[in-house]
């Protein structure tokens, strides 16, 4: 019996060394992927002026979307930044979505509104209405005050309210730069397949802003923001571009998104029974596409910024990863008929595949990998070289994941001035891997329970809102 569990944890352990080293490998290409695609526009950027564009005719204007629930410490901020975007045409919607702080009445007072008769079509369903503003001040400002839905219901009814072919979804804690749209609605100028654009999100904890506009970009002092620094620049810069090149992206962000409204719209808007209504969107979109042969694109832009504060605790970032995980898988299950299926081509047979055996399965195999390869140890089903080996594995890889994350946004972007945030960067990439990582393996395995115990709950997200110089 005690030679059968030993040859038992031996086999797991070595399943769990494959997992490891197949998901970091394959990272690492994605890494190396995404800078030399992002050279490549860089290149094409220093080359071409977009500005003849948005000058002339041919842009498309773009109504931008921002619910807001209990968003009073950010709102203000957040909707200045968005009133100051250098764009010749566009719209700024936002969504109270049943706010029980001061969220409303902050925006009435800083931005002049006035009750306004727009009538708002009821294309896509969502809960009622009880009130819109309009300000004479900011003409191209619009606020939606409505019942309690999440966010998915507010970002419905905003499509309903939309002006514009292009819809911009972004978080009311969010902030974007002077110049985002420009980059971002050039794929759509580029090309008229493109349905979805994401753009990358930036940590601005320990950012000033002033008037809504960013004024110094800095690293926060808190632990947990340190840790999603590098994070994000992982996911987001080098993640997501190399998906992007692949044509495979199934993700785009809630925090920062434009979409084809009358795309969103033939499929229904967003769904309101799910907690990860961003990405279960795009993939619903590749697959209404994919299934009335029709040409489409989902593309990613590395560099237009969208910066949102994140978590400053362990409890509420636990909570924010625990359903960002059950977001995720139930996304996954509600398209399980694309995985392996030839009708919807590599994202059948690739893309969906790697994402729901390493990504949404992943935190079990983890978990499980960390606890037996130390019972295994203690048994002594393995021996210490095959341990350190397993380490090797599973953190020095992750180390290097983390380093080439850093080093690819120094020899690009450098969007950090100082070096004081590059040593903080290159610090936090080691750490993560030393307890970050396995503490946020525990908490997405949880997702993964919560999920299959069908706990659809938000959690409740604490703001401290953005550092403002007056």
């Amino acid at each position: 019996m005690l030679g059968f569990l030993s040859d038992l944890l031996y086999w797991f352990n070595n399943m769990v060394l494959v997992y490891f080293f197949s998901i970091n490998t394959i990272y690492l290409l994605l890494i190396t992927v995404s800078f030399v695609y992002i050279r490549g526009q860089l290149k094409t950027k220093n080359v071409f002026d977009l500005s003849g564009i948005f000058q002339s005719d041919l842009y498309k204007p773009v109504s931008i979307l921002s619910p807001a629930f209990n968003e009073e410490a950010s709102i203000v901020a957040s909707v200045r930044s968005l009133l100051n975007l250098e764009f010749p045409e566009f719209q700024v919607v936002v969504i109270n979505d049943g706010s029980t702080d001061r969220t409303l009445e902050v925006m009435i007072e800083e931005f002049e509104l006035k009750p306004g008769n727009r009538y708002v079509p009821p294309v896509i369903d969502h809960k009622p209405i009880r009130a819109v503003y309009e300000s004479e001040r900011y003409p191209e400002l619009l606020v939606i005050d409505k019942e309690n839905g999440r966010k998915a219901d507010a970002l419905n009814a905003g499509i309903n309210a939309a002006s514009y072919d292009l819809v911009c979804a972004i978080d009311s804690d969010s902030v974007l730069e002077s110049n985002v749209l420009q980059q971002m609605l050039r794929v759509f100028i580029e090309d008229d397949d493109c349905i979805a654009v994401g753009g990358i999100v930036r940590v601005a904890n320990g950012c000033t802003f002033a008037n809504g506009e960013l004024t110094d970009i800095a690293i926060s002092n808190n632990f947990w923001a340190r840790i999603q620094v590098v994070e994000y620049l992982r996911a987001f810069l080098f993640g997501r571009v190399g998906w992007d090149y692949l044509n495979s992206l199934l993700i785009i962000s809630g925090a920062f998104g434009v979409f084809d409204r009358n795309a969103v719209m033939r499929v229904g808007g967003y769904l309101h029974d799910t907690v990860g209504e961003d990405m279960e969107l795009v993939v619903r979109l590749h697959r209404y596409y994919r299934e009335h042969n029709l040409d489409y694109k989902v593309r990613f832009v590395a560099e237009p910024v969208c910066w949102t504060e994140v978590p400053e605790s362990g409890k509420v970032l636990a909570r924010q990863r625990n359903r960002w995980q059950r977001g995720f898988l139930d996304s996954m299950w509600r398209h399980k008929k694309m995985l392996f299926n030839p009708r919807y081509g590599h994202l059948g047979f690739f893309a969906v595949p790697f994402f729901l055996f390493f990504e949404g399965l992943g935190p079990i195999i983890e978990v499980a990998g960390y606890i037996t390869v130390i019972i295994a140890l203690l048994t002594g089903a393995v021996n210490i070289q095959f341990a350190i080996l397993f380490l090797t594995v599973a953190i020095l890889l992750g180390v290097i994941l983390s380093l080439a994350s850093v080093i690819c946004e120094e020899m690009t972007f450098r969007r950090y001035p100082r070096i004081r945030d590059v040593l903080i960067m290159t610090l936090y990439a080691f750490i993560e891997n030393f307890g970050y990582r396995q503490i946020h393996a525990w908490w997405r395995l949880r997702g993964v329970i919560d999920f299959f115990r069908g706990n659809q709950e938000w959690g409740k997200m604490t703001r401290t809102g953005f550092k403002n110089k007056k």
